[in-house]
């Protein structure tokens, strides 16, 4: 297909294609851009139109974008680095250079008068690559080797690489298709690795690669259930290497002692359903992140020797009802412990015996999370506090005084003053009766009067949260007088499990109402403007968009959705798509009839209708391998058959990305600016070029 005159949309064929199920066959007439080996011409020459065709009504705002770009570039310290982190007895520390578009890595002996020796240039790791991500990287025991996972297609599967630290050399050792995690053994010779099922992109081996070994690596663990996915790890302690298989909702853990040559792995505990745990160790015992017998989990102790005897176990953290248990960090002599209380992260500290200490905030919304603490003698906890006004700011508590210390604050170039915004944190009532979390920020000179427009975002899914952190590049939003709000809507976890477990499977549609009801009552309480109101969120929250465009589009004026999971029961059907099986516990198993006629309850793409749409936004990589390009390519296709309006409908493909869009520090930028200048033109009733116009 081709599209010759840009001021008309592209018109995608309709070529009705069987989709079978247990429950009848579904006619699906735009199935056809699907082709797995993303090399057909008339897929990629569709795709390259519609790119086409949204440049094409965006170009009016071109000179919006090149103006945002520069607001948000201007706003970054180019030449930056991380606060050094100590390990094995070298500062470990991130630079930025001026320019370049990725960190250098780099570590210094702490002998004093050592000099930084780079341990990784991702400027020139990239060079040549349309894309280019670290995944991880892991330096051996003995500190001579460098063991990292590189992708350079943007579709997760990674390339470990081995560098040798004393020479500078590349070590011929090269594993392509891993995930990203790597674990050494003590002999610093060997290391876990994970290897991927090229359909599913599962993680489905763990293998043991020795430097300079010819031919395939050993299995050490295979995963059976195409519903988990595989992780490796080194504790803490160093003395245990952990294999881990997760799925959404049931976790199982092997365990061996990181200098057997035999690499013994046992099972720390048999995988349940609905029991999920994460575990480290301390010299002597495990512990445990368990949400057994503790619906929000809480952190116990678990003897080495019989760590799966549940009877041993000992409250380290008991459960709260109230309270969700995050995530843990440990030490010899304490424990740190991130949860989630009242809608908010936050952290506190123990000694092992002791009483907890809260960590303090300074802001009614806000978020707090570990930073880098590798060393288990350690005395200070490193931590980042964020907020909606306050830049990330990385501070060490002392654990034994008390004492915090600001070690830096991320800068924000110019006339940045967080005094001149304020930021709200409010609960919305929502129709059945449960109250949604909602973090807020303007201008302190923006009004409560019903006029101001509103950028409002949510995600709610998978347990995973929409934390209020703070955004360099939202400050072209705020200064123009627009609201800033995120709904922290059912399906994330903000509230606990409990707040999780009502909004998946067949409790999905809570999500979506959360979020009209937050929309309407902020504009009940004259935070913005009927109508002046752009909406986003991207995968599962552009799967969110989908639903609200179908079911109270006009309640929006602009719509955004990022890689957009619009396809729901179609993809769910189909289990050689990467990562399907994954998903039944947090959707629904589409072969059973409960969950088949849930999920097309609310499936975007499937219940698209003749009705007017809002202006909308679209983004997809071609290399996408959570959310497959052609389901937001199929949706945009059946909206322009269906819709009855001409409300501007872009949609942009990344032919040289994935799910995460470009690679880059700076790059990353143009694509911010295309979505803030599209939201503003629709907030501002600016013209879009084309025959297409903003109503």
């Amino acid at each position: 297909m081709t599209t010759s005159d840009l001021k008309y949309p592209p018109r995608a064929p309709s070529r009705p294609f069987p989709v079978v199920s247990a429950h009848g066959t579904r006619e699906d007439p735009y199935y056809w851009p699907r082709d797995d080996t993303r090399t057909n011409p008339e897929v990629l020459e569709f795709l390259r139109g519609e790119t086409r065709y949204a440049t094409a009504l965006l170009a009016p705002h071109q000179a919006l974008m090149g103006q945002l770009y520069n607001e948000m570039l201007s706003r970054i310290k180019q030449d930056d680095a991380s606060v050094p982190v100590l390990y094995r007895g070298y500062w470990y520390t991130t630079r930025f250079e001026t320019g370049l578009e990725y960190p250098i890595v780099l570590r210094r002996s702490a002998v004093e008068g050592a000099s930084e020796v780079v341990l990784l240039d991702c400027n020139q790791l990239a060079a040549g690559e349309a894309f280019f991500k670290l995944g991880s990287y892991e330096v051996s025991p003995d500190n001579r080797l460098l063991a990292y996972t590189e992708d350079t297609v943007g579709r997760r599967q990674f390339r470990l690489r081995v560098k040798d630290l004393v020479s500078g050399a590349l070590l011929p050792d090269t594993i392509e298709n891993v995930e990203a995690a790597i674990a050494w053994a003590d002999d610093s010779r060997t290391f876990l690795y994970v290897e991927k099922d090229p359909v599913t992109l599962l993680g489905r081996r763990v293998r043991r690669h020795r430097l300079g070994a010819i031919g395939a690596d050993p299995i050490v663990y295979e995963e059976p259930d195409e519903a988990f996915d595989l992780t490796v790890a080194r504790s803490k302690s160093e003395e245990v290497l952990l294999i881990g298989a997760e799925s959404t909702t049931s976790s199982e853990w092997r365990y061996a002692r990181a200098d057997d040559p035999g690499f013994d792995f046992r099972i720390f505990c048999a995988r349940e359903t609905d029991h999920e745990y994460q575990l480290d160790h301390l010299p002597g015992s495990f512990i445990v992140r368990t949400n057994w017998q503790a619906q929000n989990f809480r952190i116990v102790r678990a003897p080495f020797e019989n760590p799966s005897d549940r009877a041993l176990w000992h409250d380290a953290v008991p459960h709260d009802p109230e309270v969700f248990v995050h995530a843990f960090e440990i030490f010899r002599d304490f424990l740190a412990v991130s949860e989630r209380s009242g809608g908010l992260m936050k952290l506190r500290v123990q000694r092992w015996d002791g009483e907890p200490t809260y960590l303090d905030a300074d802001d009614p919304a806000y978020t707090m999370r570990f930073s880098s603490n590798p060393e288990l003698n350690g005395t200070k906890l490193r931590y980042v506090y964020t907020s909606l006004t306050t830049p990330a700011s990385t501070f060490e508590w002392d654990l034994q005084s008390g004492d915090r210390t600001l070690l830096k604050r991320e800068p924000v170039l110019g006339e940045f003053d967080p005094a001149n915004y304020v930021s709200e944190f409010v609960w919305v009532p929502a129709r059945d009766g449960e109250r949604v979390p909602v973090s807020i920020v303007y201008r302190r000179d923006v009004r409560k009067d019903g006029n101001a427009p509103l950028y409002l975002y949510a995600y709610g899914s998978y347990g995973l949260c929409s934390d209020p952190i703070f955004s360099s590049t939202r400050l072209s939003l705020l200064d123009r007088g627009i609201v800033f709000a995120i709904a922290h809507v059912r399906g994330g976890q903000e509230l606990g499990r409990r707040w999780y477990d009502a909004g998946r499977l067949l409790n999905k549609w809570n999500t979506f109402t959360d979020f009209i009801d937050v929309t309407d009552y902020l504009v009940e309480h004259k935070y913005c403007a009927p109508h002046r109101i752009v909406a986003a969120g991207g995968s599962a929250g552009g799967l969110l968009m989908g639903v609200i465009a179908n079911v109270a589009g006009s309640k929006y004026g602009g719509l955004i959705a990022h890689v957009p999971f619009v396809d729901i029961v179609t993809t769910m059907l189909d289990e050689t798509i990467p990562l399907t099986t994954l998903e039944y516990d947090e959707w629904g198993n589409p072969n059973e009839r409960r969950y088949y006629d849930y999920m097309l309850s609310y499936s975007p793409y499937d219940n698209v209708k003749s009705q007017p749409y809002p202006a909308m936004l679209i983004t997809t990589g071609l290399w996408d391998s959570q959310v497959q390009y052609f389901e937001p390519a199929k949706w945009v296709a059946k909206l322009r058959a269906l819709r009855t309006n001409d409300a501007p409908l872009l949609m942009h493909v990344n032919m040289e990305a994935g799910h995460g869009g470009k690679s880059g520090r700076y790059e990353h930028l143009h694509e911010v600016a295309r979505e803030y200048a599209f939201a503003i033109a629709v907030l501002e009733n600016l013209p879009f070029g084309g025959a297409e116009a903003a109503s």
